[in-house]
């Protein structure tokens, strides 16, 4: 049905020409005919031409038809009917101005310069309409709202709330911003670009399992809040065409409609904070919300896996949280319960130190049993050192009777009287 239509155009378009065009031919030729078969015939021939043409040309005519189809449907109705209007008021004022360039004389400004006119002016109308898509909103918006306030309006002035919250891919495939919009912590609106729509359909087509099953769980996130409305959620049409990295994109969108990056990339968040563009990081209000430990207090914990120092056991608490455990590697897959010596706290989260509560000796005690058992071992070094001194002092006191053998028995004696003291 198509193919019939474009072919159909085609004819009707070639006719047209015939009945405009041909009779200027036939004059050149000096053919003089009927005027009224002249244009039947002139209708004749201009439409077998054209339909001649369309022959090869409807293939090609019925793809464009069809992409053109296709970018239009992926346009929200605002984008068309601004980019609409602003084409028809750039028209309007191509046409004013060139009114007066019509009623020169001079060949190109009074038919081509009108021309070239209607076609800049159009073209600017279309892009100031399709670009500037959250301006014409919030104008129409506060125009509607002074109507309805009989002209009262009260703006509130405040820098720390920003209407937007835009997500990026990964918060979407996180997953837990449906559960933090559900306690009813995020106000205003959530923005989800369109180009952050594309990445996450890219990752649901990829050809690797894990990056598919990530991709469908951010579009089924996605769809669950639209589903919900829980909070309004608007889909931002446009782009940016000139930034190729969708990080940058993010960045130049949050710029640009005044609202807040909402994600959980650790990167991303310092870059955006060096471009001075506000983020929410899901990762630090997860970590601020943890709960406090001090030294002394207990918990349950399995230790899961050995540390890097000797002895040591590694354990994780619900949040993640890492804690280290004293002595832990001897309580493998176990649940023991575990006394807190110290936490630190680092850029990459918490980690808390910890022995098992069943030990009797506390940290100054371990210190000290160890000093202890190193004192023990010196000395009993020193001991069989003395014996030693005190066999050769001996065996030279009765061999050779030297005065070197003497003081070696006299300092053996010594060492020996201050071990039994």
């Amino acid at each position: 049905m198509r193919r019939r239509m474009i072919t159909l155009i085609y004819i009707l378009v070639g006719a047209a020409v015939g009945f405009y065009y041909l009779p200027l031919l036939w004059g050149i030729l000096n053919i003089a005919l009927n005027p009224a078969l002249l244009v039947f015939i002139d209708i004749i021939i201009g439409a077998l031409i054209f339909w001649l043409l369309s022959l090869p040309l409807v293939s090609g005519t019925e793809k464009l038809i069809q992409r053109i189809e296709k970018e239009l449907t992926k346009r929200s109705p605002v984008y068309l009917f601004f980019g609409t209007l602003l084409t028809i008021i750039g028209l309007v004022l191509a046409v004013l101005i060139s009114i007066p360039l019509w009623r020169t004389r001079i060949p190109v400004i009074n038919n081509i310069l009108p021309i070239l006119l209607m076609i800049v002016f159009s073209y600017f109308g279309f892009r100031i309409g399709t670009t500037r898509l959250d301006d014409w909103r919030k104008a129409f918006t506060h125009a509607k709202s002074s109507k309805t306030d009989g002209g009262n309006v009260i703006e509130r002035q405040d820098d720390n709330y920003h209407h937007y919250k835009i997500l990026d891919t990964n918060i979407l495939i996180d997953g837990r911003i449906y559960d933090l919009v559900k306690t009813g912590f995020l106000e205003g609106t959530l923005l989800v670009p369109n180009f952050v729509l594309y990445e996450l359909q890219y990752i649901a087509d990829s050809g690797e399992s894990i990056k598919r099953v990530r991709g469908r769980r951010g579009l089924d996130i996605l769809n669950k809040l639209r589903k919900e409305k829980i909070v309004p959620i608007e889909m931002y049409d446009g782009d940016f065409e000139d930034i190729p990295e969708v990080d940058s994109k993010l960045i130049a969108l949050a710029k640009k409609v005044d609202g807040v990056i909402v994600t959980n990339d650790y990167n991303l968040n310092k870059v955006i904070q060096f471009q001075n563009v506000q983020v929410l990081n899901i990762n630090n209000l997860a970590k601020s919300l943890r709960p406090r430990v001090i030294p002394g207090e207990t918990m349950t914990v399995v230790v899961v896996k050995k540390g890097t120092e000797r002895q040591q056991g590694v354990a994780y608490l619900d949040d993640g949280t890492m804690v280290v455990v004293e002595d832990g590697r001897y309580f493998m897959d176990k649940q023991i319960e575990v006394e807190v010596t110290s936490a630190l706290q680092t850029d990459a989260g918490r980690m808390i130190f910890a022995r098992p509560l069943h030990s009797q000796r506390g940290i100054d005690e371990h210190t000290d049993h160890k000093e202890n058992r190193n004192n023990k071992d010196k000395k009993k070094i020193i001991k069989n050192g003395c014996e030693e001194s005190f066999l050769t002092s001996s065996y030279f006191f009765k061999q050779k009777r030297s005065s070197s053998g003497k003081s070696c028995f006299l300092g053996s004696i010594t060492i020996i009287l201050g071990e039994i003291s």
